[in-house]
């Protein structure tokens, strides 16, 4: 008994050390350093305007790809789990692609697909359309990158309820709207809730593939996450943590909302 017990707190206090030495003790030195310049400068570098407007982009972008993530994911869960179709092994496999792929990789497949002598770019720029180094590249990376989370919280749920509620609902007469509006959607509210919440904070902390294709315009392309790169590049360093520590405030209330969201039978 003496020995499980030494082993039993020996496995916590190394998660507990993991979690200080990976997690804690960055953030912690980051929230020091922000101040080495005065809260003056913090003040100045976070109502700069353009520091506001990477934020305003940034919400801008997430306020887009979150709810079509979210229609999307409910409808391929709504796919893989209630109806049999060819290659559903493989759109169930694809979902999982942005989760294994660099999204370096994801915005050089979208440069060369949407850029000069691309298979679509030629196309969009004779209509005038500008894709690349502009809003809709993207908020095209910030949707493949957080495309799984919804779904991957949808389909579990699913199969877990059963269609047992559906069916006796159809045979009453019910449409297939009403079924899923007023069966099926309350069933999986919180795993919808769930992967909404995942999938805004990953928009909101999202670099590699939009580096790739924003461009980097000053006032125009520049996320957050792009404004933190280019104060460090310019040695500014408490800038950029003061940017990284208003990044890191969004991601807390991300996840404070989403243990407040949990239902009570899941946390029992």
């Amino acid at each position: 008994m003496h020995g499980r017990t030494l082993r039993r707190l020996s496995l916590r206090g190394f998660a507990l050390f993991y979690l200080l030495a990976v997690l804690v003790g960055p953030v912690a030195i980051i929230s020091w350093r922000t101040f080495d310049n005065g809260i003056g400068h913090v003040w100045s570098t976070l109502t700069d305007p353009a520091t506001v407007h990477a934020f305003v982009l940034t919400l801008e972008i997430t306020a887009i790809a979150v709810p079509i993530n979210t229609v999307f994911g409910i409808a391929v869960g709504l796919a893989i789990v209630r109806r049999d179709f060819p290659l559903k092994g493989l759109l169930n496999a694809f979902i999982d692609l942005p989760l294994a792929l660099s999204p370096v990789v994801v915005g050089l497949s979208l440069f060369l697909l949407y850029g000069r002598g691309g298979w679509l770019g030629d196309w969009f720029m004779r209509h005038g359309i500008q894709i690349l180094f502009a809003l809709p590249a993207m908020v095209l990376a910030t949707i493949f990158v957080s495309l799984p989370f919804v779904a991957r919280e949808v389909i579990p749920t699913l199969r877990e309820i059963g269609d047992e509620q559906e069916q006796a609902a159809h045979t009453l007469g019910a449409t297939g709207w009403q079924t899923f509006r007023r069966i099926t959607l309350p069933a999986i509210r919180w795993a919808v809730i769930y992967g909404v919440v995942l999938t805004t904070a990953r928009c909101l902390g999202e670099y590699g593939a939009v580096a790739i294709v924003s461009g980097r315009i000053e006032g125009q392309t520049m996320t957050a996450t792009l404004t933190v790169e280019d104060h460090y590049d310019n040695f500014d360093l408490p800038g950029a943590y003061s940017i990284s520590i208003v990044l890191a405030l969004m991601a807390i209330l991300v996840l404070i909302a989403m243990i407040f969201l949990r239902p009570e039978e899941a946390t029992a």
